[in-house]
């Protein structure tokens, strides 16, 4: 008897990882309770008037459209990222969230991925907050999960650059050609006040999510290891125009040491070197040269040429 994989509801849905699966459990019904919302008044008062007020994010200064003072709380940095504005605003941020973060979650775990998410949510909520203002632009309640999920895109785009993103599923685009386009564009659009979107949200999320991989130790992504290579790579020279162009120098010897020969004995012979121990001792002669090896790393060295020899 062959056994096949077979998905357990909708899409494989219970075999989502398990923040992104209660996120879109949690947005959904939120998204429910919105619509309730919407039909009902108290005393007076429209049910998504309230709602808006208690868990949006509302601007610190300024009135709102019945001439009320914002009612802004520290807690609708986290309620407004689960709030949306319509169907096709929380289809779309759920789509992209399983699109992209279930990957990020399998690399992070499930508590460092939840961590990341709300924070970049945050951080997208505090960006609307307080650059807004110094644009000139006009506070207004902010709703969705945009600049959460912009954290996650440009998480997709660190780990999985040259990943293939099917554009209308059937333009290939790397992700991050198609996620850095996505970014230039919300820089584009940030004076677009009147298009009801918060860009500067978009913003502050993808520059959250950039700073803390880039920060973080546990992180390995390529665009690390060209900045190292860029740092420990210092170019030096000793011309100068105005040098005799005759005149014979003196080699800097500083930074230059010669390798040394080494005598193995038959019991250091004998030993295996792996070529793991070689690929790492080859990455720090490039990062920070022959001189600085240990005399074990220079001897696994000798010993692995002689025997290429």
């Amino acid at each position: 008897m062959n056994n096949y994989y077979r998905p357990r509801g909708f899409g494989g849905f219970f075999s989502f990882p398990p923040v992104i699966k209660n996120l879109l459990i949690i947005n959904c019904i939120v998204f429910f309770i919105q619509l309730i919302m919407d039909n009902i008044s108290f005393n007076g008062v429209p049910g998504w008037y309230v709602i808006n007020r208690w868990f949006a994010l509302n601007p610190i200064s300024g009135y709102d459209a019945a001439d009320n003072p914002f009612n802004f709380q520290v807690w609708q940095l986290i309620t407004y990222q689960f709030m949306h504005g319509g169907f096709w605003h929380i289809f779309f941020n759920m789509f992209v969230l399983w699109m992209f973060g279930a990957s990020i979650e399998d690399i992070f775990g499930s508590k460092k991925f939840l961590t990341f998410y709300l924070l970049a949510g945050v951080s997208a909520g505090l960006f609307q907050l307080f650059v807004t203002p110094l644009l000139g632009g006009q506070g207004a309640v902010t709703i969705g999960a945009s600049g959460a999920i912009y954290g996650v895109m440009i998480a997709f785009a660190l780990f999985f650059p040259d990943t293939l993103i099917f554009l209308y599923f059937l333009i290939p685009v790397k992700a991050k050609y198609f996620i850095g386009f996505m970014i230039v564009i919300e820089f584009l659009s940030v004076d677009s006040a009147s298009s009801g979107v918060a860009h500067l949200a978009h913003l502050g999320g993808a520059i959250f999510a950039f700073l803390y991989i880039m920060f973080d130790r546990n992180s390995h992504v390529s665009i690390k290891d060209m900045f190292r290579k860029s740092y420990y790579y210092k170019p030096k020279s000793n011309s100068n125009i105005f040098n005799n162009p005759f005149t014979k120098r003196k080699s800097d010897n500083r930074d230059v040491e010669d390798a040394n020969y080494y005598e193995i004995d038959k019991k250091e012979e004998d030993d295996t070197v792996t070529q793991e121990e070689i690929d790492k001792i080859l990455d720090k002669i490039s990062r920070s040269g022959y001189q600085n090896l240990t005399e074990k790393e220079k001897k696994i060295l000798f010993q692995a040429s002689k025997k290429m020899k």
